[in-house]
């Protein structure tokens, strides 16, 4: 887990600061979770891929509910990332040292390409079967 503060903006708002936690769990090693609002009852939890927000390091990724966008000229000390929704878009700035320093104790607890072997697949079909019930 990785607490730190990001600036969120909506459209036609002036951004504003918020406590967010990046968290990756080794059970779900492609995905990692943006909480945003960790200090609320309820925070906002975006499930997206862990490749996803490492790509965005360097270029602009992603498709549908979340885009990366890596720093820009105004602020070379943030990355964003646009999340999506059919209730609107939010525009969320996170420092790149931040994300960095996250991806790089994620990726030596899974380095990339070893995903696969820390998927317990016996639970996962277990889940998968049981959700019916």
């Amino acid at each position: 887990m990785c607490a730190v503060t990001v600036h969120v903006s909506l459209p036609e708002e002036i951004p504003v600061p918020l406590p967010a936690e990046l968290h990756y769990d080794m059970t779900d090693p492609y995905a990692v979770r943006l909480s945003l609002g960790v200090s609320e009852k309820k925070p906002v939890t975006w499930v997206f891929a862990r490749t996803l927000l490492a790509e965005g390091l360097r270029r602009p990724t992603g498709v549908g509910d979340v885009l990366v966008l890596p720093r820009h000229g105004c602020r070379p000390h943030s990355m964003r990332i646009v999340l999506r929704s059919a209730a609107g878009a939010a525009l969320v700035e996170i420092a790149v040292s931040a994300v960095t320093m996250f991806l790089s104790k994620t990726f030596m607890l899974v380095p990339s390409g070893t995903e696969s072997l820390h998927i317990d697949l016996d639970r996962a079909v277990v889940e998968l079967t049981s959700k019916g019930e």
